[in-house]
Parts: C-alpha cells; structure tokens; sequence
C-alpha cells in the first residue's frame, strides 16, 4: 500500500509539472488564449489549494498580456476606418468578452493569501455598436451584389446575408432578401422525358422518373422542376431520351439430376459367411444397422425473363441554346425463379434441393411491369448523373 501510495505521489508531480510547463511554453510562445484556457482547467478542482498558486499567477499573466495585445491592435484597427475590418473588431471584442466570462466562473481566486483582482470590462456598447457596423456593413454588399443577374453574385450575397443572420437575427429585411438571393442564384432545370422507343411506356414509369421528391437529392443552388412553372425563365433543361427496349422471351429450363445416398432403414441382425446369425459372447443375437440405398430423380426448374432499357441524358443550355453535355445509360431488369419437382425418395434429396421444393412455379411479369420494374435501375443511374454533374463547375 506503501509503494502504491509512493507511485501515486510521483505521477502526480510529474503531471503537474507537465501541465505548468506546457502553459509556460504557451506564454513565452504568445499563445496566451490556450495559456488561459489550459489554467483554467488545472483550476477548475482545488484552486485554493498551494499547489495551484502557480496556475493563479500564469492564469493572470496571460491573461493582462492578451488584454493588451487586443487592445493594441483594436486602436490600429479602428484608426485604420476600413470597413473591411469591421468584422475583425467586432470578433476582438467578442473575445475579450468571452474571455473574462470563463474566468469569473472560477473566481474568487488567491495569490498569497490575497483576492486575485483582475480588470474586467463592459464591452457591451462595443459589441452592439460593431455588430450593427459589421450588420450593415455586409448588408451594403449584399444588396449591391443582388443588382445583378450574375448566378454568382448572388449565391456571395446570399452567404452575406447568412451570416447577418447569425450574429443579428432578423436585421432589417435580411430574411426577404436570403430566399430573394436563393432564388436569382439558383439554376433551373426544366426536366422532361421523351420516347424514342416506339413503344408504350407504363404510365407508372414516367410519373416516378419524374417524381423528383423520390431522388433524396439534396442541391441547394439547383432546382429540377418537371412541370413547367411559366413564371421562371429556366437556365438548362435535362431531357431524359428513352431510346429502345429489349424485353427477353419468358425461358423455362429445365435439367434432371440423380440423388442418391446410404442411409439407416431401421435394423436387422448380422449373419456370418454361412447365413447363420452371429452370437455375441454371451450367445445373444447380434443386431446391426439395415442400410439401403435410395434414390431420386430431382427436376431444377429455372424461369428467366430479362428488360433492358436504354437511355440518353441530354443537357441544353436553353440561354446559348445549344447542347452542353449527354450521358449514356443502361439498365436492366432480371426476373429470374427457380423451383424443384422431385420422383422417387425425397430423403436422398440434399438440403438445396430440399428448400427449392419448397419454391412453386409463378406467373411470368408482363412486359409492362418488367420495364416499370427496370425504372428503379434507371432512376437510380439517373440520379447518380444528376448528383455528379456540375452546371456552373
């Protein structure tokens, strides 16, 4: 318990060593806000404690020497009057606030027996003051930015914007003009289908290819719309060109296997060479197991139909009127059910033949719903297209 107690003792010297050397490194190096928080830490538990004196005295050197240095660079900065650096102000201010809260939360605090006395600040007028300049500032911009048609311009305002939001909800008109500069930022895509194919395509079919709420896309600066909504001047437009389709004829196929295996058929007793029943040593008839052989003849059933789609992504950008971009795609759907008949012993039939017995023969899809099913593939390639292609790079 002696030697326990010893090592105990040691560890934690040597943690606290580490823990003051670490914070000292921090200081010398100027990175006085890790230096601060690092203390804090260390004084969260038994601050009054000898020990942590130390942690006390870096605590209030970092503490006087980031004041200071914030300070300084605020009296440049706000000399300098770019309202660029409005928002650097406002963040200064922010942390010399933030800064002297953590600390009051351990406070009080002693050094030599005496009250740690540290000068704390209101920085209330500055913050609100510098977060209406930066508000207004950026609010500026944005609107100028949004003047323009440029996609661009507007998707910039509209981070602008956002950011208002973040440090002054509800400023002004901000909330208007974010879903005003989504929209003169957002592509527009007019979606349709056309078929080539010369057949009649399931009605099923082109409503979910079209049904774009089913694709879980999630692009906020494009919007794929397939219904023509005549109050939008469309950027692109996205022709999904349904080319040919191949439907396979219904296969049955059909192949005969043997089974056959040894197995135990109750019992019968054991006979020498000269047919007479075999004693065991106290003169009782020996008995053994009756095998026999038993056979089976299994039929595998297989039913094969197969759809195949092929298909052209086409993009257009209806502003230049020309083609910009077109993808191939190819799907296909198998149906594909596989049943067993057996004749003869089913017990010489092994464990796959025994769970395809239990399999039935089936209807055969109609050619419609084999080409409704194959949209599953094709939507999902479609969608792959879509989440991959860049309209503006």
């Amino acid at each position: 318990m002696r030697k326990f107690t010893l090592i105990s003792v040691v560890l934690l010297v040597l943690t606290s060593c580490v823990g003051r050397k670490q914070i000292e490194k921090q200081l010398h190096s100027g990175d006085y806000d890790l230096a601060i928080s690092n203390a804090l830490k260390k004084l969260e538990n038994n601050k009054d404690k000898k020990r942590k004196q130390s942690y006390v005295m870096m605590l209030q050197d970092a503490y006087y020497k980031v004041v200071d240095e914030d300070h300084t660079n605020l009296n440049h900065l706000t000399k300098d009057g770019n309202p660029e650096l409005y928002e650097t102000i406002y963040n200064t201010y922010l942390d010399l606030d933030s800064r002297q809260n953590a600390i009051k939360r351990v406070l009080p605090l002693q050094i030599s027996g005496q009250n740690l006395e540290l000068n704390f600040n209101d920085y209330s007028d500055e913050i609100i003051n510098y977060k209406t300049k930066v508000s207004e500032y950026k609010y500026t911009q944005a609107k100028q930015l949004m003047t323009t048609d440029n996609k661009f311009y507007n998707r910039d305002a509209y981070e602008l914007l956002q950011s208002i939001e973040a440090i002054n909800p509800n400023y002004k008109n901000v909330r208007e003009l974010l879903n005003e500069a989504h929209f003169n930022g957002t592509d527009f895509v007019l979606v349709t289908v056309q078929n080539q194919t010369r057949q009649i395509l399931p009605q099923r079919l082109e409503a979910d290819l079209l049904n774009f709420d089913t694709y879980g896309l999630n692009q906020f600066w494009t919007a794929y719309h397939a219904n023509q909504d005549h109050t939008i001047d469309y950027d692109y437009a996205m022709e999904l060109q349904l080319q040919r389709i191949n439907i396979s004829p219904e296969h049955i196929t059909e192949r005969q296997l043997l089974r056959q295996k040894d197995i135990i058929d109750g019992w019968e007793y054991a006979l020498d060479n000269n047919g007479n029943v075999v004693k065991d040593s106290l003169g009782n008839d020996v008995k053994q197991d009756k095998i026999i052989n038993i056979k089976a003849r299994f039929f595998e059933v297989n039913q094969l139909k197969s759809t195949q789609v092929i298909a052209k992504v086409v993009y257009t950008d209806l502003k230049q009127n020309q083609i910009i971009d077109n993808f191939l795609i190819d799907s296909e759907f198998i149906f594909e059910n596989t049943f067993g008949t057996v004749k003869g012993d089913r017990r010489a039939l092994n464990t796959e033949d025994l769970q395809l017995l239990k399999n039935q023969l089936v209807h055969f899809p109609s050619n419609e719903q084999m080409v409704y099913d194959t949209g599953e593939d094709l939507k999902y390639k479609l969608k792959d297209i879509i989440t991959r292609y860049s309209f503006r790079g």
